[in-house]
């Protein structure tokens, strides 16, 4: 196969990489809070009901900000159920996924949650906009934000938290341009309460970071119309446009669904184009960042039915994919794509963390274990911190039906603080090895530290409760850094990680 090659040079870079690009999300959707990171009984939970061997595993894969409650949730959220003895927290229904909420977990445990991972795991709190507004939403903020004196931060101490949660980055609703969304609006109707949500949110304290709703997805047929219809009104008052996708291979059309990266840069760019347009017409120097607070693979054509068929069950089985080597190659070209928009994408959450379309799977009393998609993760949010630097690749292609002719090769590098560089690449042929040579200008690097692969002779294989480590990066031979340039030879469908110093 001809030879991909790329040439990396410290004077041509895209931005610095915003720790907040390796968020995840906790919704109140099937197992993901309760037996996910919540298992009182459980042997390894501590005395707050939280699952330790969950909590090793979330501090691994190295995440940051954590949305929560939804999602589709919070458009039926009343956030005073959750909050105060748990013996007198209200069981409701919840519409979005025909299941009943016992609010034993709740805002308080959340925070005590992400406390528990450590200092790097930040709160992103949604709030309501589906079936509340205004007054719920500067509730909810006065309750867990204001310091002392007033009637629901008083109401916070009394509930056993004295100090505020210091919630600084807030969602204003979830997927409003969707007829699935409880509350559902136009885009002229969701614009005129995220602004009046934001002005108001902002009266109490100027200083928080907001995210207004995008498109639920580039092909939602509003698209790009929404973004400009909603910024319109909210320019001034938000920082982030939420950006939604999610990948499958459908009727078999797995060569689109290993380039399904070419349409989340596509989602990406076009987004940008809309933010800076609208910019252009209101003759504002300000930009617009991008919040892709939800993305991952998931096999969505099952969904439907799964939830239709329930009676309002706690916390059912729901959406547990189970991921392939294949979902792994591709979840680290979607980790490639945003790397690739460091510059405009600064908060980004794998959706989700524990047991739904996750990286983390538990059995209730039972073990927990890493998926295939939570390598890929884990490395990017170790080794991908610094400065993007601008790769444009020169690669044999291959054509596929939704996207036309895409690139074999996927890449991206970043450039740590102390000089060292981390190259990120996929492969996406499923039967040739791809010969990699990059020219590395500028870069004072003298040898390969490691080249890891996460690749199989099966592509299907996947790890599970009865083979939790059947699969898992493994170190790669002959990649070699000479004369100021690196060579390497990428496995079939295969993630790489190749470390320089």
């Amino acid at each position: 196969m001809r030879t991909a090659r790329f040439t990396l040079d410290p004077a041509f870079t895209v931005g610095e990489v915003n720790p907040r690009l390796f968020g995840s999300f906790v919704e109140h959707l099937g197992r993901c809070v309760y037996t996910g990171v919540f298992e009182p009984g459980h042997p390894t939970a501590d005395d707050a009901g939280l699952r330790q061997d969950v909590l090793e595993l979330v501090r691994e894969l190295g995440v940051t900000a954590i949305r929560y409650p939804g999602g589709n949730f919070v458009s039926g959220y009343k956030w005073e159920d959750s909050v105060g003895p748990v013996e007198d927290r209200p069981r409701r229904l919840d519409l979005a996924w025909r299941s009943t909420e016992t609010n034993r977990f709740g805002l308080s445990e959340y925070i005590a949650f992400l406390k528990k991972i450590g200092p790097q795991a930040e709160p992103m709190m949604a709030v309501n906009l589906g079936t509340r507004g205004v007054a719920e939403a500067l509730e909810l903020q006065e309750y867990a934000n204001h310091p002392s004196g007033t009637a629901l931060s008083d109401l916070r101490a009394e509930h056993g938290d004295k100090d505020p949660f210091g919630i600084r980055l807030w969602c204003l609703g979830n997927e409003m341009d969707g007829p699935w969304q409880t509350g559902h609006k136009t885009a002229e109707e969701y614009g005129r309460i995220a602004a009046e949500t934001a002005r108001a949110m902002r009266q109490i304290d100027p200083g928080l970071e907001l995210v207004a709703c995008g498109s639920s997805g580039q092909s939602m047929e509003t698209f790009a119309e929404w973004e400009a219809t909603v910024l319109k009104e909210t320019y001034d008052l938000v920082d982030h446009i939420s950006l939604h996708a999610y990948y499958e291979p459908l009727d078999g059309d797995v060569d689109s669904f290993l380039a399904s990266a070419v349409d989340m840069e596509s989602f990406i760019e076009n987004v940008v184009a809309t933010c800076d347009h609208v910019g252009a017409r209101l003759k504002s120097k300000k930009k617009i960042n991008l919040s892709f607070d939800e993305w991952n693979v998931w096999y969505m054509a099952k969904t439907q039915a799964e939830v239709s068929a329930l009676d309002w069950p706690e916390a059912p089985r729901l959406l547990e994919d189970n991921y392939s080597v294949m979902d792994a190659v591709v979840f680290g070209s979607l980790l490639i794509a945003l790397l690739r928009h460091a510059d405009r994408v600064t908060v980004a959450c794998l959706a989700q963390l524990v047991n739904v379309i996750a990286p983390i799977m538990t059995e209730p009393g039972g073990p927990a274990w890493r998926q295939t998609t939570f390598f890929p993760f884990a490395q990017a949010s170790r080794y991908g911190r610094g400065e993007v630097l601008d790769v444009r690749v020169d690669s044999p292609t291959y054509e596929t039906r939704k996207y036309g002719e895409a690139d074999l090769l996927h890449a991206t590098a970043v450039r740590a603080e102390d000089g060292s560089v981390t190259v990120f690449a996929v492969n996406r042929s499923r039967t040739e090895a791809l010969p990699l040579d990059v020219a590395l200008n500028g870069l004072d690097l003298a040898e390969v530290v490691e080249h890891s692969a996460l690749a199989d002779a099966d592509p299907d294989a996947r790890n599970t409760l009865a083979e939790p480590e059947r699969v898992a990066p493994h170190p790669v031979d002959g990649t070699a850094l000479t004369d100021g340039r690196l060579t390497a030879s990428l496995e079939p469908l295969s993630w790489n990680v190749i470390r320089l110093r």
